[in-house]
């Protein structure tokens, strides 16, 4: 009988490459080793407070609210948008083309676009929000009057026609406005839209998507995975609180984790915590003192030169300084330095010179009369009325006003009002002298329903300031499309505007935005819009967890 020694030798190798490797298998498992390492923890919820309650989240009725404004950006999105630069970019729009003779612009719209509940956005949605303010009823005046003068035509799903009266440029400012769903508001009115369930429980195409209305005071968002398909956060609660006050003790209590909108005169309390991170940029809007140039009570001011020793008595920095603690910027005339019509040379420079304003007032007549404090001019004392919303910023400016103006002999009465509807209805009946006002200027630079002589009677030239050539300079301008071709007529309004001195601007705003050290791997830069500062949120968390991993091999 033979024996087959060489598979029996294959074998038996076999066997014993077999049990090396099973040997060898047990070593590895035997020696690996584990690591602990530290990660993001996912989960949470991130809390935000802001002064004010909502009223209307929807971006048709939230103008007069700024808590209203500050959600309805973080909701909705318009056809386009403004960058950081003023210019004008796509947003649910893909693209639009203007006609040759400037009557009609063509929109072409996004083909990805959804609503939040899963709907397809269309043509239909942008006729249907659009066509809301063309109703006589439409509350909002100023919206009622441009929409009213459009006709609106659906071409297909994805195009809609908007042709106007006559060409008017700055119509492309109004379509950065939010859109609101036909499918869920079909058969609404201009008249039952503030009352609707929507204005409460939205759906809109934006960064955040409402978890149910308001509750107790606070309101949910879950990030719209459209946006941020992986964040570590579950949502975003915004807590709504009466005043300043109870808002910092939120935050330094830990219930909050940051302060929207931390105002120049709660930010040293708010510095002053640990636990507290500051993000600041300029805003776009600024504030002024517009001067009633057709008053009765205060005549003088329909003097320049009266107005310009005004602006020169005023010590601009030490208001930055001491009374909004730094969170300003020095800024002249009407526009945003953001906007392509901003034209500093064309301005005076009213930097703080008292003595030139005593020369300008003693040359207009008004003479202070020894052992006096305020300027006669026949009998008569200057005494200026200095109109202001009632806050605790505007207080402090008011005041800042009135000690630097009788520094000079000027008298100030403080006239605060109450509420914003008080507010506009002293400058609507012009019961002021001078109006310590807040401006948030639109992307386009048409300023024609603020310093026309027709804004006089039908807008918002409350102070009456007319002049002709300035009302011919901004009535031509808005009937050019073409940036280059319209920026003359702008540079001649501002010297219109610069002669005459009819407002004068102390500063332009700074947002500062309040973080707790609680809320990691977070980076904020500029802040033009409210969902600017989320900008990154899909990498922010709350707090960190241990987790247990293989050991990375030594070298």
């Amino acid at each position: 009988m033979k024996i087959n020694l060489r598979w029996q030798f294959l074998l038996a190798l076999t066997g014993f490459i077999f049990v090396l490797a099973l040997l060898s298998y047990q070593v590895q498992v035997q020696t690996t080793s584990y690591c602990t390492v530290t990660e993001a923890a996912e989960g949470g919820t991130f809390v935000e407070g802001m002064v004010g309650t909502p009223q209307y989240l929807n971006p048709l009725l939230s103008d007069n609210n700024p808590v209203d404004r500050e959600l309805v950006s973080l909701i909705f999105d318009g056809l386009t948008r403004r960058d950081a630069n003023g210019r004008l970019l796509p947003a649910l729009a893909d693209s639009w083309e203007v006609s040759e003779d400037g009557l009609s612009v063509v929109f072409s719209l996004r083909d990805d676009v959804i609503w939040q509940d899963g709907e397809p956005f269309s043509a239909e949605d942008v006729a249907f929000t659009y066509g809301l303010m063309q109703s006589d009823e439409f509350p909002n005046a100023g919206l009622r009057a441009l929409w009213q003068t459009v006709t609106i035509t659906v071409i297909d799903v994805q195009t809609v026609q908007f042709t106007l009266e006559e060409p008017y440029a700055p119509f492309l400012d109004a379509t950065t406005r939010g859109i609101l769903p036909v499918h869920l508001l079909e058969g609404v009115t201009a008249v039952s839209l503030p009352d609707q369930p929507f204005n409460a429980t939205p759906i809109g195409t934006g960064p955040l998507i409402v978890e149910g209305g308001v509750q107790n005071g606070r309101l949910r968002f879950l990030p719209n995975p459209v946006y941020w398909q992986q964040a570590h956060l579950d949502a975003i609660e915004f807590r709504f609180f009466p005043n300043e006050t109870s808002l910092l003790d939120a935050f330094t209590n830990g219930e909050i984790q940051a302060i929207n909108n931390v105002s120049p005169v709660m930010l040293p309390q708010i510095a002053e915590l640990p636990q507290t991170r500051l993000f600041t940029s300029a805003a776009p809007r600024f504030t002024e003192l517009l001067f009633n140039l057709g008053g009765t009570e205060a005549p003088a001011l329909g003097r320049v030169d009266v107005r310009q020793a005004l602006a020169y008595a005023l010590n601009r920095d030490l208001m930055v300084d001491e009374v909004l603690n730094g969170q300003a910027v020095p800024l002249e005339g009407p526009y945003l330095p953001t906007s392509w019509a901003y034209n500093p040379p064309l301005l005076t420079q009213y930097d703080f010179a008292p003595e030139t304003a005593v020369a300008l007032l003693n040359a207009a007549g008004w003479t202070l009369p020894e052992g006096q404090t305020v300027r006669q001019q026949e009998e008569e004392s200057l005494i200026l009325r200095l109109l202001f919303l009632d806050t605790s910023t505007f207080r402090a400016l008011a005041t800042a006003v009135q000690q630097q103006w009788a520094e000079v002999g000027v008298g100030v009465t403080l006239q605060p009002a109450a509420s914003y509807d008080e507010l506009l209805t002293a400058l609507i009946e012009r019961d002021f002298d001078v109006a310590l006002l807040e401006v948030r200027p639109s992307g386009d630079p048409d300023l024609y329903d603020f310093w026309s002589q027709e804004a006089i009677v039908r807008g918002q030239n409350y102070g009456g300031w007319n002049n002709r050539r300035a009302s011919e300079a901004l009535e031509s301008a808005r009937q050019i499309w073409p940036q280059v071709e319209r920026t003359p007529y702008y540079d001649n309004f501002l010297r219109y505007f610069d002669d005459s001195l009819p407002a004068l601007t102390l500063y332009q705003h700074v947002n500062t935005y309040g973080l707790s050290t609680a809320v990691n791997n977070v980076e904020i830069g500029r802040i033009d819009a409210p969902r600017d500062r989320y900008e990154t949120l899909a990498n922010w968390f709350l707090g960190y967890q241990d987790t247990t991993v293989p050991c990375l091999p030594q070298n």
